[in-house]
């Protein structure tokens, strides 16, 4: 039988056990993909320590990985054994050695785009294909303020958002991110633990404030980028690393006419021409090298733990796969 991490209950690394798991026959929109490499990153932290409370337990965590199709049911037609994919869903179970999937969450993997690659990048290049394509269509001249800019979206947020003119101000949290996010593109970069984000962001721009500010910090930030947004600015959060954002008032948004989101990338996805869309967008960012994957990290799938760890650390660059 294969092996899967199983979490059974919410809580530190330590819940994930490795242990052997059924796999059903796949029924007649669905496909059995043998995983060649599993995408780690923080939604599963968020499932796992039960701040995202979305995942039925005794449950298997994960949402992206990339390999081959093993075998289809009746009325697959997309897809056929010895496909190599690579999917994004709403349906846990990507910690595996195996797993049944419907064919819609899958896409095809170009002969470029290796399995590390498509599973350290799928969710997070998606992401950021979402938010500088979709939510704010990012526009030369633009400035754009990328939190975290040194993490696994803000480095493909810095380099998508420099190849397409703008003028990109990252945040970050020790010198040697900031290393990270110039050579990914920033024109400046805050070390936000020694400088007042907010002040410096506006000396920058001249006063004027930015177009765009994408947030995943959450809590820590979210106010201070706010303030940060130019007449009609658009802020997009879309985590909330340092904690949720605490309640205010829309009202808060009319001086400056500012707009506001709270982008859910799996409703952008929500059909499969828009997740091959998107995909395709993707890849096609990859392969003119407008982005790149960067550092990949593998750790064996039994010790997912050590991932969550290392993730939660914030002081790595790498993006990391579990391998089977």
């Amino acid at each position: 039988m294969p092996f899967a991490i199983v979490m059974h209950a919410p809580g530190g690394p330590d819940v994930l056990k490795f242990e052997e798991v059924s796999v059903p026959l796949p029924q007649s929109h669905e496909v059995v993909v043998c995983h060649a490499a599993i995408g780690v990153n923080f939604h599963d932290v968020y499932v796992r320590s039960g701040a995202y409370k979305t995942l039925e337990l005794p449950g298997v965590l994960g949402i992206e990985a990339a390999g081959v199709v093993e075998a289809v049911g009746a009325d697959v037609t997309d897809f056929r054994p010895g496909d190599r994919v690579a999917y994004v869903t709403k349906s846990y179970g990507a910690y595996a050695e195996k797993r049944v999937i419907g064919q819609e969450s899958l896409v095809l993997l170009p002969p470029n785009v290796s399995d590390e690659v498509a599973a350290a990048i799928f969710m997070k290049g998606l992401t950021a294909q979402v938010l500088i394509e979709q939510v704010y269509r990012v526009k030369k001249g633009d400035w754009v303020l990328v939190h975290a800019a040194a993490g696994g979206v803000g480095l493909l947020l810095c380099q998508w958002a420099r190849h397409l003119g703008a003028r990109v101000i990252g945040t970050v949290g020790t010198p040697r991110k900031a290393e990270a996010a110039l050579a990914a593109g920033c024109e400046s970069v805050i070390l936000y633990r020694e400088e007042d984000f907010i002040a410096r962001v506006l000396d920058i721009t001249a006063g004027e404030g930015v177009q765009v500010a994408y947030d995943s910090v959450g809590k820590d930030t979210f106010f201070g980028s706010l303030k940060c947004l130019a007449p009609c600015g658009h802020l997009a959060n879309f985590g909330q690393a340092s904690g949720a954002v605490e309640p205010f008032e829309v009202s808060q948004l009319f001086p400056k006419s500012n707009s506001l989101s709270r982008p859910n990338v799996m409703e952008y996805l929500r059909t499969p021409t828009k997740l091959r869309e998107a995909a395709a967008s993707l890849f096609d960012a990859l392969s003119a090298n407008i982005i790149q994957a960067g550092e990949i990290q593998s750790i064996s799938l039994r010790d997912a733990a050590q991932a969550h760890t290392e993730l939660e650390s914030r002081e790595r660059t790498a993006s990391l796969v579990l391998k089977p």
